[in-house]
């Protein structure tokens, strides 16, 4: 029952316990504008409301703990949480992830079978034949890596992993403790942690930019672009190879297989713009004027894309450490980080170095390091 609509109960001279839990009328009447309250025991009559903090530390410690109007008052601890309103217990939830990766292990299994099978019969050994995975290209270009290739490599991996923990942060962050704001425009307030985001955004395109540029210029591009419609036919016949586990032949320092090129043509001419004309979109830097734009353009559509695209880079990253792992280990890491083609452990130290590297970068990517950086750019504030 809410205050302002109780009464006092009139020729009344017991009551009954009544439960913390119910609304409960004044068990007798007392000449006050407000009901009394209910203890958990006895109805006890209403004292003076102290006036000062002195008096109210004189109330009588052994005093009942009282009940207004069904719950307790601030000062005081409320009812404990109904045991139904209690997360589910931990192993419960491991349980039901073993149960998923048993399914998905199950799963996997019987794809790999399905294709060794597919890939058994006559006419499959004919497509294997015509199409072994990986084409000659009509356009002739200098096999090996430049130092160039290495450094935007690592450039890219490093900004890329700050760039998914921070948009992985922002989807979490509920209450950000610090914010920037820009010093020409005191209304574009954003948290610490989105100003980071984009920042790192930036820094990644400008990369990215480079090496593009450097790509075209030095002729590499032929290496990550179709040239020839027998990607398509050579890109199925790797997928399969590589799901049977007879892996097609790696000759990464000449040729990348058809499978490579499309995943990295995806990567850097589809992926990486669609993430950043969505970002942009979503940023502080869209122009807020422009009505028609963004009515052509709504941030929901956004929004929508943003994050599946991360996924998209997450699960590249996955699968392009995995085979760089399995599929001539040393070699591979030699080829990216020391430009050369050879069986060395050269390349592991670098890539070992690397991911120091990054590591430091994750750990740094805080508060106490990042506002000194971002009140060069702005003003930095806390809640």
């Amino acid at each position: 029952m809410p205050l302002s609509s109780a009464r006092p109960a009139a020729n009344v001279s017991t009551a009954e316990p009544v439960s913390t839990a119910e609304l409960v009328p004044v068990a007798e009447p007392v000449p006050v504008a407000e009901p009394a309250p209910v203890t958990e025991h006895a109805p006890i009559p209403v004292p003076e409301r102290p006036s000062s903090p002195a008096q109210r530390d004189e109330r009588p410690l052994t005093q009942p703990r009282t009940v207004w109007n069904g719950r307790a008052p601030r000062h005081l601890p409320g009812a404990p949480a109904a045991a139904s309103a209690r997360r589910r217990p931990t192993w419960t939830q491991a349980i039901a992830v073993l149960f998923g990766a048993a399914a998905l292990g199950v799963l996997a299994g019987a794809a790999v079978a399905l294709v060794r099978a597919l890939l058994s019969l006559p006419f499959m050994q004919d497509f294997l034949a015509a199409f072994p995975g990986e084409y000659v290209s009509p356009i002739a270009v200098e096999p090996g890596f430049a130092p160039w290739v290495g450094w935007q490599h690592f450039f890219n991996a490093f900004l890329m992993v700050l760039i998914i923990r921070t948009g992985l942060q922002i989807r979490t962050e509920k209450r950000p403790t610090v914010f920037w704001t820009p010093r020409n425009n005191p209304k574009g307030k954003t948290s610490l942690t989105i100003w980071f985001h984009q920042a790192l955004d930036i820094l990644w395109l400008v990369n990215g930019v480079i090496f593009v540029v450097l790509l075209f210029t030095t002729g590499h591009w032929v290496r990550i672009v179709p040239t020839s419609w027998e990607v398509l036919p050579n890109a199925l016949s790797a997928a399969l190879q590589y799901v049977s586990f007879d892996w097609p032949h790696e000759n990464g320092w000449n040729n990348y297989n058809s499978l490579q090129q499309l995943a990295y043509f995806v990567t850097v001419f589809l992926a990486a713009p669609l993430a950043a004309i969505t970002g942009y979109r979503m940023s502080g830097l869209w122009p807020k004027k422009a009505e028609r734009l963004s009515k052509a353009y709504p941030v929901e559509w956004a929004r929508a894309l943003h994050f599946p695209v991360m996924l998209y880079f997450v699960a590249f990253i996955i699968a392009h450490v995995a085979l760089v792992m399995l599929t001539g280990f040393l070699r591979n890491l030699n080829h990216m980080y020391a430009s050369q083609d050879a069986v060395t452990w050269t390349g592991f130290w670098v890539f070992i170095a690397s991911l120091v590297v990054i590591a430091l970068g994750w750990v740094a990517a805080r508060p106490l390091v990042i506002a000194p950086i971002a009140k060069v750019f702005g003003n930095v504030s806390g809640r």
